[in-house]
């Protein structure tokens, strides 16, 4: 009789943005769903909007994306004694990038997945609309890269390059050289 195989580790990941209304949610989302059982998807900003942009809740609706619960809130709730432990911590726009993050419980692992921000997006409806699209697509793109690395077998210097690797695929912005 075979031995059902034992469940790996979940790991924690949370996406950041300065507003988290658009790129860090449509990529926490993208994680709930593509990433199984194996990761635990959060989104914060360091200045957070009042509100997800509704923009965002529409593609991912129809993309077939999960919305419930989103929100847009604070880095600072991930940064406190009562937060779940970070695994890894992605930028997904150089202006968090840049900025000083929060010390992070258990030293998680970061890289930077920089992408256009959709909600800056000018034009028309549809041409707005096709920015979130876009960022979807280069975030689906990173995160299905992520979730096939073998994270729990590779040493933490190649699971680095792995990580900055994917940020630097189709769609990445370029980050100022005092950005690291």
């Amino acid at each position: 009789m075979a031995v059902p195989d034992q469940p790996s580790r979940v790991f924690n990941v949370l996406f950041l943005c300065t507003g988290n209304s658009a790129r860090s949610i449509i990529a926490e989302s993208v994680l709930r769903k593509d990433g199984g059982a194996r990761f635990q998807a959060f989104s914060a900003g360091s200045q957070p909007k009042d509100d997800v942009h509704p923009t965002t809740l529409k593609v991912l609706k129809n993309f077939h994306y999960p919305t419930d619960g989103l929100r847009s809130k604070s880095w600072d709730e991930f940064a406190g004694p009562d937060a779940p432990v970070m695994d890894f911590v992605f930028t997904v726009c150089d202006n968090a990038a840049g900025e000083t993050c929060p010390l992070w419980p258990g030293q998680p692992m970061t890289a930077h997945w920089g992408i256009e921000d959709p909600a800056a997006a000018t034009g028309t409806e549809l041409e707005r609309e096709m920015s979130f699209i876009h960022a979807l697509s280069y975030m689906k793109a990173r995160i299905a890269a992520f979730t096939a690395l073998p994270v729990e077998a590779l040493d933490r210097t190649s699971l680095t390059a792995k990580l900055r690797e994917i940020g630097h695929a189709e769609g990445a912005t370029r980050l100022r050289p005092d950005v690291a």
